[in-house]
């Protein structure tokens, strides 16, 4: 029997089995179509086969990237969610698709990468937490460049720049996208009949992490939760496809304290923005020293001690489970 394909992806969080939509869409149509992978979530792109998340090695040693030709090849394999789709029901699914990445992934990338506070306080920290030392120094700030890149190839506008009126822009065509699949989806489990098909692994890739993630500024998140069928829609699935990764989150609830205002936790922040400097300043010295900016002469016996390692702020290796 040969060996399963390995499917590497950005590891879960907020109650999602990974917190990347394109890793939400493979992970989900995987569970849909019932695919046999042997899943590694993981915190550093680097260690993928490809040096990006998500990324499918197969059995014969060929790498995939992107989300449609992870799906293509599934297909290949005859894991296909789409078998009893009509020809206009695929016509429609290709349909909305397109839609989304027009529509709704120009505001999931201002929202997660662009809005200053939203960066700033849960996607750069969330990345620098679980990124291994010393990738966590520049890797979120390398992304955050390339999805920027990105934002301006979609909207096709090369000077795009942050502010209230891009972001009013933006919001708009996503609720009029988000009120589209509403109306599609009406009062029906998945979008097309009792089974769910690629389309549902799009919807869910693209909204559960508007859903779950706990940002500043909600105000893509307050449109979502608006539409009572869609924020359902995203929780069945959890429930029935990744019930381990909900669960995990509701423990997390049960266990942590309430939320509150900007000073709660304090003693914890300050511990971490102490570690943080500190490490960023072993990481300085390290760079002089290597370049040669620093040079060290004359040193006595008693300063050869060397202090004890500072291990770094969440620096997490490979988290590999096996899915």
């Amino acid at each position: 029997m040969a060996a399963p394909d390995e499917l590497f992806c950005w590891e879960g969080d907020w109650g999602l089995p990974s917190i990347n939509t394109d890793c939400l869409v493979v992970l989900a149509y995987a569970q849909f179509a019932g695919a046999p992978l042997k899943l590694r979530k993981i915190s550093n792109p680097w260690r993928s086969p490809s040096g990006s998340l998500p990324a499918l090695r197969t059995n014969q040693k060929e790498t995939l990237s992107r989300p449609s030709d992870i799906i293509i090849h599934l297909r290949k394999q005859k894991y296909n969610a789409d078998y009893d789709l009509s020809a206009k029901e695929g016509a429609d699914s290709l349909a909305f698709i397109s839609l989304m990445e027009e529509k709704l992934m120009p505001a999931l990338i201002y929202t997660f990468w662009i809005e200053p506070k939203n960066y700033v306080d849960v996607t750069r920290r969330w990345y620098a937490e679980h990124m291994p030392f010393p990738l966590n120094f520049f890797l979120p700030g390398r992304m955050q460049r390339r999805q920027l890149e990105k934002l301006q190839l979609l909207r096709g506008d090369e000077s795009l720049e942050a502010g209230e009126e891009l972001e009013k822009e933006l919001y708009r065509d996503a609720a009029e996208c988000m009120n589209l699949l509403s109306q599609r989806l009406g009062s029906h489990k998945f979008f097309f009949g009792d089974s769910p098909s690629s389309l549902d692994a799009y919807v869910f890739g693209h909204l559960a992490p508007i859903l779950k993630s706990k940002l500043p500024n909600g105000k893509l998140q307050q449109c979502l939760k608006s539409l009572d069928n869609l924020t359902n829609f995203c929780t069945n699935i959890l429930l029935l496809y990744f019930p381990r990764d909900n669960r995990e989150s509701s423990s997390q609830k049960t266990s942590s304290q309430p939320e509150g205002g900007d000073f709660d936790h304090v003693p914890n922040k300050r511990r971490k923005q102490i570690l943080s400097a500190l490490v960023a300043l072993g990481a300085m010295l390290s760079y002089a020293l290597l370049t040669g900016m620093v040079s060290i002469q004359h040193v006595q016996q008693e300063a050869l001690e060397e202090p004890p390692d500072l291990q770094p702020i969440g620096s997490h290796d490979d988290e590999e489970g096996d899915g």
